[in-house]
C-alpha cells in the first residue's frame, strides 16, 4: 500500500534525544481519518506521525483499513527510504514490485519491501471469480512503515515475505511476533534498527515483557484494554513511553492489540508523500525521479531508479498506468519539535 493523499503535508521528525522521549507513561493519540480518494476512494485511519509524535522507535508511519468490502486496486507507486510492513487481517492481497516480486499475502502472514534508494510496487485485493456472484471480500488490515538508518538507505531495494512467524505465549497473552524480538521469540524478518512489531490476542490479566531501551506503543484493533489505571479502546495510538521491563493489563474477552517500539530514532527525518528522506531538495529530486520515469520506454525504465513492475503496461486493462506524484508545497521546511514527555 501507499499513501495516495493528493495534497500530503511534509512532515519533519527531528531526532528521538533523551529530552524528546518519556519515561512509562501513558498517553492516547487519536486518530484521524484520512482521505486518499483518487484510483482508491476509500478512507483510512492513521495513528503515526502525529503532531509531536512522529516515531516510535525507527516506526513511522501506520495506518489501518477496514473492515470493509472494498476491491483495493493500487497501481504502481514509488519509495525510498524506508520499509514498508503489510499485515492483512482479513482479505488476501497480491503485492507486486520492480525487483521482480509477484506474491499474494494472507492474514497471518507479513511482506516486508525494503525501498532503500528506489523501488515501485503494487496492491491489488484478489477477487473471486465475477462469474461466480460472489461479494467482495472484505478487506482489513495494517500499513507500517519502518524509517532506515542513514547507513542503510541508499542500500538495493528488496522484498521478503514470511509465511511462519514464531508464536510465543505468557501469562495471558499469546503473541505473533511480526518483526524484531518478544518475550525470548524472534522473527526472521530483515530489519535495520532495534525494533519489534508483534500481534497480541489476551482475554483478562495478562502482563507483557518489554525493553526498557525501547519506547513502546500499543493500538487495540478488538475489545480494550485497561492499563495504568485508563481504558484504550480501539482507536487512538497508546503511547507507552520507554523504560518499561513489563506492561500489565486487564484486557476485555477478545481483545487483539497491536504492539510496536524500538529504541528511540536518533536522525532526522523528512517524510513527503512516499519518501523518507532527510533534506527538503532530497525529496524534491525522489519526487522528480519519479516523474521522469513515466516518459521512458520499458527497456530504459528497467534500469531507472524506481525500476519497473511487470504485468502494468498499456494492454493491463484496469490495472495500466501508475499513481502521479503529487505537487510538492511552494514552502520549505521548518522544523518541528518532539512534544511527549513525562
Amino acid at each position: 500500500m501507499t499513501n495516495l493523499e493528493v495534497a500530503p503535508q511534509q512532515e519533519l521528525c527531528p531526532p528521538a534525544g533523551p529530552e524528546g522521549t518519556s519515561g512509562p507513561c501513558l498517553q492516547l493519540w487519536p486518530e484521524r481519518e484520512v482521505p486518499l480518494g483518487g484510483v482508491r476512494a476509500m478512507n483510512v485511519r492513521r495513528t503515526l506521525p502525529q503532531r509531536g509524535l512522529p516515531t516510535i522507535g525507527a516506526w513511522c508511519f501506520l495506518d489501518s483499513f477496514g473492515p470493509d468490502r472494498i476491491a483495493m486496486s493500487v497501481l504502481p507507486h514509488p519509495h525510498t527510504g524506508l520499509q514498508t510492513v503489510t499485515w492483512p487481517l482479513a482479505g488476501n492481497i497480491r503485492h507486486r514490485d520492480s525487483v521482480g516480486s509477484d506474491v499474494v499475502v494472507r492474514p497471518g502472514e507479513l511482506n516486508i519491501m525494503t525501498a532503500g534508494r528506489g523501488v515501485s510496487h503494487s496492491e491489488f485485493a484478489v477477487l473471486p471469480d465475477p462469474n461466480a456472484g460472489a461479494p467482495l471480500p472484505v478487506q482489513r488490515g495494517l500499513q507500517l512503515w519502518v524509517a532506515l538508518p542513514d547507513t542503510e538507505r541508499h542500500r538495493e531495494p528488496a522484498f521478503e515475505q514470511h509465511r511462519e512467524l514464531p508464536s510465543v505465549t505468557g501469562p495471558g497473552f499469546t503473541a505473533t511476533v511480526m518483526v524484531g524480538e518478544f518475550a525470548g521469540a524472534v522473527s526472521p524478518a530483515t530489519m535495520y534498527s532495534p525494533i519489534v512489531g508483534a500481534d497480541i490476542s489476551c482475554d483478562g490479566l495478562a502482563v507483557l515483557p518489554l525493553n526498557a531501551h525501547f519506547e513502546h506503543a500499543v493500538l487495540v484493533l478488538d475489545g480494550g484494554l485497561t492499563l495504568d489505571g485508563q481504558e484504550v479502546p480501539p482507536g487512538p495510538l497508546g503511547y507507552l513511553g520507554a523504560g518499561r521491563t513489563t506492561l500489565e493489563f486487564q484486557a476485555l474477552p477478545g481483545t487483539r492489540f497491536l504492539l510496536i517500539g524500538g529504541e528511540p530514532f536518533q536522525e532526522e527525518l523528512l517524510m513527503w508523500w512516499n519518501f523518507v528522506g532527510r533534506t527538503h531538495d532530497e525529496v524534491e529530486q525522489a519526487r522528480a525521479d519519479w516523474e521522469a520515469q513515466a516518459a521512458l520506454p520499458d527497456a530504459a525504465a528497467r534500469g531507472a531508479r524506481y525500476g519497473l513492475i511487470e504485468g502494468h503496461g498499456p494492454d493491463a486493462g484496469a490495472e495500466a498506468g501508475r499513481i502521479p506524484a503529487p505537487i510538492m508545497p511552494a514552502v520549505r521546511l521548518t522544523p518541528r519539535k518532539r512534544s511527549v514527555g513525562p
